[in-house]
């Protein structure tokens, strides 16, 4: 099993950035990538970005890459969404996930393991 934990989140202003971390535990040496989604009020949880855990190929949400970037540091077990120009739309939970899996990795079900989330609230 693979425990995760993220941190960062808050409340900021429009145009403002943030740096969100999520640190894993357990079984690392079984994970393939470690993704971000988030789930705004009312809507569905969308996929934001994700990042290879050995080599670093990074995947993004189209309407989000120019804005967000993923990274991670295999030696601290963490992965990081750094978050740029943020917009009020962008108000969400964000959640840090691990897949086991090369594949789909856009998918949610693809993920096997959840971070608990951290809240991000852009104000207007």
């Amino acid at each position: 099993q693979v425990q995760l934990v993220e941190s960062g989140g808050g409340l900021v202003q429009t145009g403002g950035s943030l740096r969100l971390s999520c640190v894993a535990s357990g079984r690392t040496d079984s994970i393939y990538f470690m993704g971000w989604f988030r789930q705004g009020p009312g809507k569905e949880r969308e996929f934001v970005g994700t990042i290879a855990w050995r080599g670093a190929r990074t995947q993004y949400n189209d309407l989000l890459k120019d804005r967000f970037v993923v990274s991670r540091d295999i030696g601290e077990n963490t992965a990081y969404l750094q978050m740029n120009n943020l917009k009020p739309e962008d108000t969400a939970t964000y959640y840090c996930a691990v897949s086991l899996s090369r594949l789909q990795v856009e998918s949610q079900t693809t993920y096997r393991y959840w971070g608990q989330g951290t809240q991000v609230t852009v104000s207007s």
